[in-house]
């Protein structure tokens, strides 16, 4: 996915709690926005997540191509 989706997500998950903040009406709404806010982070981690897992299976393929070439004039 493209970490401009994590982005959009974490400022819909801050919008969506400022609004529950301010106009909530419910018994809890302030425990229920800080929730929804806490939301943010996790969701930039997980983009940050995946970001790191492409970049790790990228140098895994140019070191499985590294390799192989090696192995290959070695012979």
């Amino acid at each position: 996915m493209k970490p401009h989706y994590y982005f959009v997500g974490a400022t819909f998950s801050i919008l969506l709690s400022i609004y529950l903040f301010i106009f909530g009406t419910g018994v809890n709404h302030e425990l229920i926005a800080i929730f929804v806010g806490l939301w943010a982070p996790t969701i930039i981690c997980l983009g940050i997540f995946n970001t790191l897992l492409g970049i790790l299976d990228e140098m895994c393929c140019a070191h499985k191509r590294i390799e192989d070439a090696t192995c290959s004039h070695d012979r």
